[in-house]
């Protein structure tokens, strides 16, 4: 009955607009009250403290200031440069630009919403220059940003991680060859979308133009290899790497392209801040509900009564697939994964799912929320940036999210697409 209340009261408060963080600790605080007491009190504090402290979590703010930075220094145009030349001949080329984009910076940022405003400035005014519905240009700029959170490296991984004291490093591993699946059939269905509409050729190939371009972004193509190569290579952790990426941003932006100034490196902190700041307010506040539910062994009730009702893995990764993209609906991702992963990992590692294979599963069922109304943070980004209206966008978007569905159900069902890698790799 507790955990009823606590839910409902939740639900209320967010109702109210009260932030989903303060709402948390509202709920978590006054329900540990009710158990213990107000001899709890000077805990408080405390356990919000540990919860928000943990190493990994540092490599959060620097990720989303690497991501500012190469958005400020002309990284992100010469990165747009190199993919135009190199998939503008095609029908619908900068569509596919977009896309390509998108797959890059994911490797830097790890951030949707970073993607969608960093590129989506850029592009979605170039698509409509050339003819694309706006609407379209969203949904295509919007849904290839999703790509950010399955592509390493990823924040929501990184929360997974923490909660689920998993792997980061696997985590990020598991999600290359979903990422690059997905991207090349978003691709797909931008060319499906370029051949409807008759929409135009951007140019014709020209090697001496692709020579050019990817001579001007080589320094920007060495960012992921230098963060993910040391980070696969065993030479820094993920928050190391992350570190290694401001730095990175920084020469390559300050020193080689010469274009980071003071103004737009006070600008990217700033920035950071805010991100930071936000997310770190809800794992504080969601190590109180954590703490809570672990003590009513909330986790281990869950998992008996589902162990009761079925031993079957595939039924009970249907059931979660199911939770978590209702949860998508309502909850922003960092905020789901804080609350509920505690929560079913006792289950998950009961049923004998690799927590890695499941990480996976629980960030892409969260990136699709970032596309369904009415949260879907991603989308009303995009739709801000396009000037677009969110249902018409929704109309084009849905063959994307499409997508990302049938992404799911082969990483849910076939564990050999996220799970060869990391078992060649590390296993």
């Amino acid at each position: 009955m507790t955990i009823f209340l606590m839910f409902l009261g939740l639900f209320l408060l967010v109702l109210l607009n009260v932030p989903i963080a303060v709402a948390l600790g509202v709920v978590a605080a006054v329900a540990m009250l009710a158990t213990a007491g107000p001899d709890i009190l000077p805990n408080l504090a405390l356990v919000m403290f540990d919860g928000a402290t943990k190493f990994p979590l540092l490599a959060i703010p620097l990720f989303i200031l690497a991501g500012a930075i190469m958005n400020s220094s002309g990284i992100s145009r010469r990165l747009i440069a190199f993919a135009s030349a190199l998939f503008g001949f095609v029908r619908g080329g900068l569509a596919m630009v977009n896309i390509g984009t998108s797959l890059f910076f994911a490797e830097i940022s790890g951030s949707a919403v970073a993607d969608v405003a960093a590129l989506g400035s850029i592009l979605i005014p170039a698509m409509k220059k050339k003819g694309y519905p706006g609407a379209l240009a969203a949904a295509v700029t919007s849904s290839s940003a999703t790509l950010a959170v399955i592509i390493p490296p990823s924040i929501p991984m990184i929360l997974y991680a923490v909660m689920a004291d998993a792997s980061v490093v696997q985590l990020f591993v598991a999600g290359i060859v979903p990422g690059v699946l997905g991207g090349f059939l978003m691709m797909c269905v931008a060319y499906w979308f370029a051949v409807r509409y008759n929409l135009p050729v951007e140019e014709a190939f020209q090697l001496r133009r692709l020579g050019k371009t990817f001579k001007e972004a080589a320094w920007a193509f060495m960012l992921p290899v230098i963060i993910l190569g040391g980070i696969f290579g065993g030479w820094v952790t993920a928050t190391e790497g992350a570190a290694l990426a401001v730095f990175a941003a920084l020469f390559i932006g300050g020193v080689i392209y010469r274009e980071l100034d003071w103004s737009h490196l006070r600008e990217a902190m700033m920035e950071g801040g805010v991100q930071t700041a936000v997310v770190m307010l809800l794992v504080a506040s969601s190590a109180l509900v954590g703490v809570y539910l672990t003590e009513q062994q909330v986790p281990q009730q869950l998992a008996a009564t589902i162990g009761d009702y079925t031993q079957n893995r595939y039924v009970v990764l249907a059931l979660l697939n199911v939770l978590f993209l209702v949860l998508g609906l309502f909850l922003h991702s960092a905020a789901a994964i804080i609350l509920v992963v505690p929560i079913v990992i006792p289950l998950v590692n009961t049923i004998g799912i690799d927590p890695v294979h499941f990480g996976l599963i629980v960030t892409l069922n969260l990136g699709i929320g970032q596309q369904t109304p009415p949260v879907a943070s991603v989308l009303i980004t995009a739709c801000s940036v396009a000037k677009a209206n969110i249902w018409e966008v929704s109309k084009y978007n849905v063959y994307f999210v499409a997508v990302l569905l049938a992404m799911l159900l082969l990483v849910t069902y076939v564990p050999a697409v996220p799970m060869a890698l990391v078992n060649f790799f590390y296993r």
